[in-house]
């Protein structure tokens, strides 16, 4: 039990909808170890915004929609849609959220109705994406995170990432 409370205290989740609403989880942060995908950027950043690749030759924005998908199999649910056209404008929000230091900053700017966001954990991305969908997922029923991601409402999901020279990772994942 104090295992799973470690692990709840260490990242900090946030969930936003075009409703108005938003929900802060406690924060949380990763054990992992550093890392970064990308290029270095001007800024100094790294523009993990390339949406790097995982060790199974796919796309940081694969891992993270295909979990999405993974989770909603396991309640019945249909599959969201890649939108593939948002996910440059996904990474452009990641990135801006993580320059600023400031979760859903740059929401709703590429037209999505509702936003989840892993804000800054360090730790490799294709360790970190899916354990923060993991967490997101375990709020369940109630929970913003979970409501996003298990919703019928959106029928398309775009994953953005960034990966800051530091090896923060900002993962957005976009509903519409």
């Amino acid at each position: 039990m104090r295992a799973l409370f470690v692990i709840s205290a260490m990242f900090a989740l946030l969930s936003c909808s075009d409703d108005g609403s938003s929900l802060t989880a406690p924060s949380r942060r990763t054990g992992s170890s550093s890392g970064s995908s990308g290029s270095s950027g001007s800024s100094g950043e790294d523009d993990g915004s390339s949406g790097g690749v995982t060790a199974s030759g796919g796309t940081l924005h694969e891992l993270c929609f295909n979990t999405i998908n993974e989770y909603r199999n396991t309640k019945g649910l249909p599959p969201l849609t890649r939108w593939t056209a948002g996910e440059s404008c996904a990474d452009s929000e990641a990135k801006t959220d993580a320059e600023t230091n400031r979760p859903h900053g740059a929401f709703p700017r590429c037209g999505e109705f509702a936003q989840n966001e892993c804000p800054g954990n360090p730790g490799k991305p294709e360790t970190n994406i899916p354990q923060c969908l993991k967490l997101m997922w375990a709020e369940g029923p109630g929970g913003g995170h979970y409501e996003n991601m298990a919703s019928t409402k959106w029928k398309q999901a775009a994953c953005g990432v960034f990966v800051t020279s530091s090896g923060a990772v900002w993962c957005v994942q976009n509903f519409k």
